[in-house]
């Protein structure tokens, strides 16, 4: 039988990468502001995660697994950035996620040991100047999912993807022309800068059945940025 897939997100980039390799063999749906490239086999439902309630859409009974893909890449000097700029990153990083967990709940505990998956940061491990906002509410996923994965542990599954950068239309204005392409990858061991597949891959194991033992998990998808110093 299908397990029933909820991504909250994911219309674009990692998203719509994670949705599309899922859609082989699992029911995926997506909730976002809009359908953006995704297929036909994929259900969408309109949702705003900052303004809507995720009890109002007609969603499965029975969640075997949850992706929350919203997030920002606001990178400013502090001196730069004001309390409304912190407040947005944590209402669409964090509070939001949060809401949509409460909401969602009671369908996740009804599966056999459903898979949560969340979004951090490789600058939460690495300090690096300009993240002073995203780092600080994807530091509270990091926190906020270790905590969660204990308290429901074994009925749920819940790990976190800290990426560094990665080429999709959110980082677009990071990698915009070859120079800075270049300059980015350089900075990774690997010589390269990420791409929605590779986080993609990531995410889509720790949801299936090869993954039942690997809970409260900070994985690095990040090119060895957060572990390796070459220089």
């Amino acid at each position: 039988m299908k397990k029933n897939i909820l991504l909250i997100g994911g219309s674009t980039g990692i998203g719509l990468e994670i949705a599309n390799q899922l859609v082989k063999e699992n029911n995926v749906i997506v909730a976002s502001r809009n359908k953006g490239e995704l297929n036909d086999d994929i259900q969408h439902l309109e949702f705003d995660v900052l303004n809507d309630n995720i009890e109002e859409l007609e969603l499965p009974d029975e969640l075997n697994g949850l992706v929350y893909c919203p997030g920002s890449i606001n990178l400013k000097p502090f001196k730069m950035l004001k309390h409304k700029d912190f407040e947005a990153e944590m209402n669409l990083n964090f509070l939001s996620l949060v809401k949509v967990i409460h909401g969602v709940m009671p369908k996740l505990k009804k599966a056999d040991h459903a898979s949560l998956v969340f979004f951090s940061t490789v600058a939460v491990k690495v300090g690096m100047p300009f993240h002073t906002s995203v780092a600080a509410a994807k530091g509270a996923i990091e926190g906020f999912a270790k905590s969660l994965a204990a308290e429901y542990a074994p009925t749920l599954r819940v790990n976190v993807i800290a990426p560094s950068l990665t080429d999709t239309p959110l980082a677009e204005k990071l990698l915009s022309n070859d120079s800075k392409k270049e300059k980015m990858s350089e900075r990774h061991p690997l010589k390269r800068v990420g791409n929605a597949k590779d986080i993609a891959n990531a995410a889509t194991f720790l949801l299936s059945e090869e993954n039942s033992w690997i809970t409260g998990q900070i994985i690095g998808v990040d090119g060895g940025l957060s572990t390796l110093n070459i220089s």
